[in-house]
């Protein structure tokens, strides 16, 4: 039985982009629903991978691309790295017929031989990151908050829907996979751990064509996932790694290895966020390390609901995770990017959503509890009184952003708490 169609944030970014561009190019991880999400605006589709005709596409792709990219229009092109000569011959047929809204890309990975494309595309292709659903996309959210009306100054005060401790470590597990939103519990906590073997046995190696070791892949995602949340260099990974056994593996190869989970949309780093402070306190600068979707740092270290259960401080850590893979889908429908705040006085801010306009929210990341609340509402304050508002905005709003709780509501220091279940964008 087929599924039916769940609306995505990515189907207003391509309709707007369709408007604007000559070709859009979808890219994101394996299974988060790229191709679906196009076909919905697709008018016709070549599919490069199509087993029965994968040879013949390459051939013609080599030969004669511009029949490849014969067809009504916007025309789908999917998987389209394994053919990048197909990018030279739509930007040139772009830029023939001086229309937008001609192609669609959609792709799971960077091109392994960026030597056949020579042109970057500018002026002509529009990109869109796609990540797994969040829970508004997939009907785990009343969508009754929205960063859109924060960001606008909008009182919001409304019940969430009731979602218990099982079930928030459930929703962490089993991650934002279009295929396992309908699935029973068991089948849809396999299909994580069968995307991590199949990031391991395959995609790493074949994104750039370079053979790499499936069991190491495995340990290097397990110390990745003990570390997301963090700002961890390379040489913390390394040692993990090489604690308790010897390993050939150098800093350069973890490097190597993290590049190309990077390529395929495994991994998603968080930027520092660098406002105008009224001190001279040093901002840290280094990446916070993500995964795209919280379940693969689950199935990575062999966990599951029951065991988040019984350790809510990681249940905490990974619940973070899942929440920035909804910001920052909710923060791509408002045109702005999700970043981390820390500075040299150990002062920490899990999440700044900064808007292409200079508008920007503040958000602390909390599983729920008095107590918690009140550790993050300090934290957005403090934050607060530290920005220099003559040289930039006064932040648009501050967010504690919870896992569990019956309210959304704007406490007196201005602080709003607002439980996941009913946030959108």
């Amino acid at each position: 039985m087929k599924m039916t169609y769940k609306n995505r944030v990515a189907d207003i970014l391509l309709v707007n982009q369709l408007n604007s561009a000559g070709a859009v190019l979808i890219q994101g991880p394996k299974w988060c629903g790229k191709t679906t999400t196009a076909e919905q605006n697709a008018k016709s589709v070549i599919y490069i991978d199509h087993p029965g005709k994968f040879k013949d596409n390459l051939f013609l792709a080599e030969n004669n691309p511009e029949l490849l990219l014969q067809g009504d229009v916007p025309r789908l092109i999917d998987e389209w790295q394994l053919a990048p000569q197909l990018w030279d011959a739509a930007r040139f047929i772009v830029s023939r017929r001086g229309e937008v809204g001609q192609f669609i890309f959609t792709g799971s990975a960077v091109p392994a031989d960026k030597n056949k494309i020579n042109h970057t595309g500018t002026g002509r292709f529009a990109w869109i990151t796609m990540r797994p659903m969040s829970l508004w996309e997939s009907g785990e959210s009343n969508g009754t908050v929205s960063l859109s009306d924060l960001f606008e100054g909008k009182e919001v005060s409304s019940s969430a829907p009731d979602v218990s401790l099982e079930n928030l470590a459930y929703l962490i597990c089993r991650g934002g996979w279009p295929a396992t939103i309908d699935m029973k519990m068991d089948a849809a906590l396999r299909q994580s751990m069968n995307y991590v073997d199949a990031v391991c046995n395959n995609d790493i190696s074949r994104v750039d064509n370079v053979g790499r070791d499936s069991a190491f892949a495995h340990r290097l995602l397990k110390s990745y996932a003990r570390h997301q949340g963090g700002q961890v260099p390379i040489s913390t990974i390394y040692s993990d790694l090489t604690q308790f056994k010897s390993s050939s593996m150098t800093e350069e190869t973890i490097s190597s290895y993290m590049s190309a989970l990077r390529k395929i949309f495994v991994i998603e780093d968080m930027p520092a966020w660098n406002p105008n402070i009224r001190s001279k306190t040093a901002i840290r600068t280094s990446d916070t390390r993500y995964f795209v979707d919280s379940s693969i740092a689950t199935a990575s270290l062999g966990i599951g609901v029951n065991d988040l259960l019984n350790d809510l401080n990681t249940m905490g850590l990974l619940f973070e995770t899942m929440s920035v893979r909804d910001l920052r889908v909710y923060a791509d429908a408002l045109d702005g990017q999700v970043f981390h705040y820390r500075d040299a006085n150990g002062l920490e801010c899990d999440a700044v959503i900064h808007l292409r306009n200079g508008s920007y929210g503040l958000i602390e990341i909390k599983m729920g509890g008095e107590s918690l609340i009140e550790e993050g509402a300090a934290v957005l304050n403090k934050l607060e009184s530290k920005i220099d508002t003559t040289k930039m905005k006064s932040p648009s709003f501050k967010m504690v952003l919870t896992g569990l709780g019956a309210y959304a509501y704007k406490r007196k220091d201005n602080v709003f708490v607002v439980p996941i279940s009913c946030l959108k964008y």
